[in-house]
């Protein structure tokens, strides 16, 4: 790996581009994070209106959604390397502009099978722009200015993902049920068309360019290890899990497997590993990475199962289930907004109390749909919502901040790539796993409030998975390091 051109390092607490072009230019790239984590959730309230419309499967749902979030994450890590070489204003303005067309494919399709594949492209776009923004905040900040911009993106995180229901519903409520799900995705053409030259304009030329190495054999086994781990959580239920899908599972822990052993050989003979062991074996990475796995696995997959339980189950609109989750919202942006004040005087300490807010909040909402079935009400989840959505400011920002503050300045795009990989492979494997425990569970009688009482009942195991993938995060705080380091 050499560097093609140099540049000189910045004053301690200065920034490489102080004042309003530094801070417009994150803004820029933070319209991109909101983006392209808007959609990770927007989604899940248009379900039920494209189930309708394109008839499509349980299964075919849940690709829908994890094949974004899958395509998403497997693609950060390489578009990480080829942004640390191309430099970060063009990986941003290419990526953007693809996840822009990709979601007018989503908006025009026809079928299930072109709605899944568009949306792989998307989360392909997704991926390729992600990268620039933590790195952009990365190079462009230092000290607590850089703190601070990565509180705003946890934020950004948090209440994108909890926004998303509810911008969700207000779209289909105005343009139809019929097809207001196919503007859930048109509207990201308006946003694109407004962020992209505004990108042109305001972000920084490149200044720093490296050769990166893309490994291949790496990101094939990786690929590999995810599919075979997903398709049959997937397509297991569906299909009565035949003896395949336990195969695959089997295939997808060798294929992990010897993707270790690569990655150790490619960097032991001097390669460019896709992810990079000697930043893997940093203790405070490889657990901040394994966290967020686990955390987005827990609380992005309770959107899904709210989302079909509201409609499909108890017959409210669109907007309804997406007014249904602002407590989280709502949360969400408070404990962002106190996470970095609190990780600065607690330490890790706040990772242990959002997510014990986290868990919490889940084991209550499966609680309440269990005290007041067949029919809970929106306003019995206020209180359980806004907990975890409290928890889940306090742990975004704070793990993004805290991880990254242990990076050196030439593998940022590297390590925020791979950070957010985790997140998105996360949020995937816990739609698939939550998704089979929701649609798995289904026990529909003949009687009276048929389907609210079985979707009830099937919502509340899936809060109950997700909150058991939360207390796992619980568990691997206990291995970060108590105290981040000073600010670079």
């Amino acid at each position: 790996m050499t560097r093609e051109t140099t540049e000189a390092p910045p004053a301690p607490g200065a920034s490489r581009q102080d004042g309003r072009h530094g801070r417009r230019a994150v803004a820029v790239v933070l319209v991109g994070a909101f983006m392209a984590l808007l959609d990770t959730t927007i989604v899940n309230v248009a379900l039920p209106s494209i189930r309708t419309a394109l008839h499509a499967s349980p299964a075919g749902l849940e690709w829908i959604v994890s094949g974004y979030a899958l395509a998403y994450g497997l693609v950060l890590v390489p578009a990480g390397r080829v942004g640390d070489r191309i430099g970060h204003k063009r990986q941003f303005i290419a990526g953007l502009a693809l996840f822009t067309l990709a979601s007018v494919a989503c908006g025009i399709s026809r079928t299930t099978g072109e709605i899944i594949a568009a949306r792989v492209v998307q989360g392909v776009g997704a991926g390729v722009y992600y990268p620039a923004i933590s790195a952009t905040i990365q190079l462009t900040f230092t000290g607590p200015r850089r703190s601070k911009a990565f509180g705003t993106l946890g934020a950004v995180i948090g209440a994108s993902a909890a926004l998303g229901p509810l911008l969700g519903g207000l779209i289909i409520q105005a343009a139809g049920a019929a097809d207001g799900w196919r503007w859930v995705f048109l509207v990201n053409l308006l946003v694109g068309a407004i962020a992209l030259p505004l990108a042109a304009r305001l972000l920084p030329a490149p200044v720093a360019r490296m050769r990166r190495g893309i490994d291949p054999v790496g990101l094939a086994l990786f690929t590999a290890g995810l599919l075979l781990l997903l398709i049959p959580l997937i397509e297991g239920q569906q299909n009565g899990w035949p003896g395949w899908t336990y195969g695959c599972i089997g295939a997808s822990v060798v294929a992990l497997a010897l993707l270790a052993v690569w990655e150790v050989r490619t960097e032991r003979r001097g390669g460019d590993a896709l992810l990079k062991p000697a930043l893997l074996a940093r203790a405070s990475f490889a657990a901040g990475a394994a966290l967020a796995i686990v955390f987005f696995a827990g609380f992005t997959s309770a959107f899904f199962a709210l989302s079909i339980l509201w409609q499909v189950g108890l017959g409210h609109s669109a907007l309804a289930s997406g007014l249904v989750v602002m407590p989280f919202a709502f949360g969400s942006l408070a404990g962002a907004a106190a996470g970095a004040r609190l990780s600065a005087r607690l330490g890790r300490t706040v990772l242990l109390i959002g997510c014990v807010l986290v868990c919490a909040g889940l084991v209550g909402t499966a609680g309440v749909l269990h005290l007041a079935a067949p029919h809970p009400g929106g306003w019995q989840l206020v209180g359980p919502l806004l907990a975890a959505g409290l928890g889940s400011g306090m742990v975004i920002a704070p793990n993004q901040d805290f991880v990254m503050a242990h990076v050196p300045r030439e593998e940022a795009g590297t390590a925020g790539g791979t950070l957010t990989t985790a997140q998105r492979v996360g949020s995937a494997i816990g739609i698939a796993v939550v998704g089979t425990v929701l649609f798995g569970t289904l026990d529909i009688r003949p009687g009276r409030d048929t389907l609210a009482r079985a979707y009830g009942h099937s919502a509340q195991l899936a809060m109950l998975a997700g909150a058991g993938f939360v207390l796992v995060a619980l568990l691997l705080v206990a291995a970060l390091p108590q105290r981040a380091p000073a600010r670079r």
